[in-house]
């Protein structure tokens, strides 16, 4: 019996909703994002905009050089989460077992729902693919684009192949065929670092990396490296996992270039912390672990993070707490590109001790 995953990816998501709200943005290349004249970086380009090599995390001047014509719009991240209920309740209505996992993308395992299918079981796995993406396209009016396959990693892939308001299906037993060709960076868990050693040992493609023995790979990578060549033959089992709650509420920022003065990383720390606060304050949030996200000029990702005595929502004890926590990574020579602050492990707050969660995490792409 087939296992039938779907990952579902909301096309150009913050942009394509400036258009949904703005009928004169539509056909016109957008581009969501600070200001050029405070270093801002593209959060989102339309597809327009993309036409003219315009991509998220590109410093906004740069972005207006290439295509003077853009219209740059600020983010409004609450109409994006609120955009985001609505799909995600539109992805349950077709099954329970949804899990999203950034504000315009999500797994569904559709596995029963298929089962319950009176055509062949591939013709009812695409036509529930393509009746999620018309119901999408009819209550939002935004396009997704969905890969459909055995497994999470295959239709995350998968779904990337079309785009935009593409389905690409991938049959049961033609998983290893479908990746082989495909770059190895395709593969999830491949980052910049891990590529370039791949690359050094003549592995380009996923198929590459797929003929190489899982001893190899553990000598290579240790036990994670035997992970992605089970990947690249695609074998995953791994399931879609369902959380409705959420377990934290954070900010982070792609510095247009890379930084390693104290001062400047202070302040944008300042401001992330504030957003934070805000955003505890508006959900009725309170927590007691303040963490610090932080990714080096190399690609180098990794988190700090401290615990309170008690919880808090107040910019004050979540400034103190990640500055605390930036000011031992500060060191001389060491340039950062992305900061971020969040705060998690949340209390009971409601009226009758419950805590009241946001209906869907708040962390940004």
């Amino acid at each position: 019996m087939s296992r039938w995953i779907i990952h579902a990816d909301l096309d150009a998501f913050f942009a394509s909703v400036e258009q949904l709200d703005n009928p004169e943005l539509r056909g016109r290349p957008v581009v969501v994002g600070g200001p050029p004249q405070s270093r801002g970086v593209v959060a989102a380009a339309s597809y327009e905009a993309r036409a003219f090599g315009i991509r998220s995390a590109l410093p906004m001047v740069t972005a207006l050089r290439l295509c003077p014509e853009a219209v740059r719009v600020p983010p409004r991240f609450e109409r994006y989460a609120e955009i985001s209920r609505r799909v995600m309740d539109t992805f349950r209505r077709f099954t329970p077992l949804v899990e999203p996992i950034s504000v315009d993308e999500a797994f569904l395992d559709v596995t029963e729902a298929v089962q319950k299918g009176h055509s062949a079981e591939l013709s009812s796995a695409e036509a529930m693919a393509r009746a999620i993406k018309a119901q999408v396209r009819q209550e939002v009016g935004l396009t997704v684009s969905v890969g459909l396959a055995s497994s999470r990693s295959v239709a995350k892939i998968a779904s990337d192949m079309d785009k935009p308001d593409g389905l690409v299906l991938v049959p049961p037993g033609t998983e290893r065929e479908f990746l082989a060709p495909l770059p190895v960076r395709s593969l999830w868990g491949v980052g910049p670092k891990t590529a370039e050693r791949l690359a050094a040992e003549s592995i380009t493609t996923i198929g590459d990396l797929a003929e190489r023995s899982e001893e190899w790979a553990r000598r290579l990578f240790g036990e994670r490296g035997v992970d992605l060549i089970r990947l690249a033959r695609g074998i995953d089992d791994s399931p879609v996992v369902v959380e409705r709650e959420t377990k934290s509420v954070s900010s982070e920022t792609t510095f247009a270039r890379d930084i390693g003065d104290p001062r400047a990383l202070e302040d944008s720390l300042r401001d992330l912390a504030r957003e934070t606060a805000d955003r505890l304050q508006r959900h009725g949030l309170k927590g007691r672990t303040v963490r610090l996200k932080l990714r080096l000029a190399d690609f180098t990702t990794f988190t700090r993070q401290t615990t309170l005595a008690h919880p808090t929502d107040a910019f004050d004890a979540i400034h103190r707490e990640a500055a605390r926590l930036l000011a031992r990574e500060v060191t001389n020579g060491r340039r950062f590109r992305l900061l971020g602050v969040g705060v998690s492990n949340f209390a009971a707050l409601g009226p009758e001790g419950q805590q009241q969660p946001a209906l869907f995490p708040l962390d940004e792409p």
